[in-house]
């Protein structure tokens, strides 16, 4: 067990836990991922990744204090699976999840997650060659076409509940246990393979989207690439709706339904975000928070605090104090 810049890290083979202070740093130690980070709820950050790994299987639990939008990407030639833990509420990709359904995603494909506060998810990611070779073993015929396309699968409860047990005792919430389960592909894997395969037997892929949400996705998205490519104009919500040609109050439904959130606290969120990620490459308080838009240094700062439950000036120290433990 050894001290690093994020926390204590304990390794075995194929075992770790890693903890941070800093949403988008716990992002970039998932293995293999592509991710991003944006805290949303106000307050210090705290999060846990425990991963176990193996050539064609990962499995993981992180926990997270706050509420955070997450761009996440699997990586090639596999399919993850979403479990939160106690059947959380989540988005992914605009659509609320509920406590029978699990999410899905393909490999190398973008997508993205909204998380409450207070948040822990189990994820179980297989090659795509893995889980067809387990599906011929068990003689279950499954649509892999249709799961991998589904984003949101109803499960039986049974199965379910089976499967997040097993995974509770591989990842438990305070770390690994004593010994770890370091010791290659044991008959966990099996265990955990035939869980899922099992969830995947009984379930069924939710009703396409509808044409409501896909349109509200749209306004979304015009609205997103707008902000980013005038990242350092004070840009204002009557401008945004002229912009992707709709009302206020369409656009504020829109960002509800898809986001969870309004298009002020997005703006907000965003701008802060990239302020806190820009700093933590180094570079001059009120430069970085210019090019995001922030021009009232003041009002910047007290809204920098609020989100994060620091000043940014003790991002820049962290920063210092990580570079000098490497």
């Amino acid at each position: 067990m050894h001290q690093t810049a994020t926390g204590l890290v304990h390794s075995a083979p194929d075992l770790r836990t890693v903890m941070a202070h800093d949403a988008d740093e716990l992002a970039s130690k998932l293995t293999n991922w592509q991710q991003s980070y944006d805290q949303i709820s106000s307050g210090l950050f705290r999060g846990a990744l425990t991963e176990l790994r193996l050539p064609q299987l990962q499995v993981f639990r992180e926990s997270l204090s706050q509420s955070v939008r997450q761009s996440c990407r699997v990586w090639p030639d596999a399919i993850w699976f979403g479990l939160p833990d106690h059947g959380a509420s989540t988005r992914i990709n605009g659509r609320q999840t509920e406590a029978d359904r699990i999410m899905v995603q393909p490999g190398n494909v973008e997508f993205e997650l909204v998380t409450p506060s207070a948040y822990s998810i189990f994820g179980i990611v297989a090659s795509r060659e893995l889980l067809a070779e387990t599906a011929r073993r068990y003689g279950s015929r499954i649509d892999w076409q249709r799961v991998q396309s589904a984003e949101l699968l109803q499960v039986d409860a049974q199965a379910q509940a089976k499967c997040l047990r097993l995974l509770s005792q591989l990842l438990p919430a305070e770390g690994p246990a004593a010994g770890g389960h370091g010791g290659g592909d044991g008959p966990w894997q099996e265990l955990l393979l035939g869980a899922l395969i099992d969830m995947l037997d009984h379930s069924s892929v939710e009703p396409a989207l509808a044409a409501s949400l896909k349109r509200r996705r749209h306004v979304v998205s015009l609205a997103r690439e707008y902000i980013m490519a005038h990242r350092g104009d004070s840009i204002t919500v009557p401008e945004l709706c002229e912009r992707v040609h709709v009302s206020r109050r369409t656009l504020q439904y829109c960002f509800e339904d898809v986001l969870g959130m309004s298009p002020m606290l997005y703006l907000r969120m965003v701008r802060l975000n990239g302020v806190r990620r820009q700093l933590q490459d180094g570079g001059a308080i009120g430069d970085v928070a210019g090019a995001w838009g922030l021009s009232n240094f003041s009002q910047f700062s007290s809204d920098y605090r609020k989100l994060f439950g620091q000043c940014p000036s003790a991002s820049l120290r962290s920063r210092s104090t990580a570079h000098a433990l490497r």
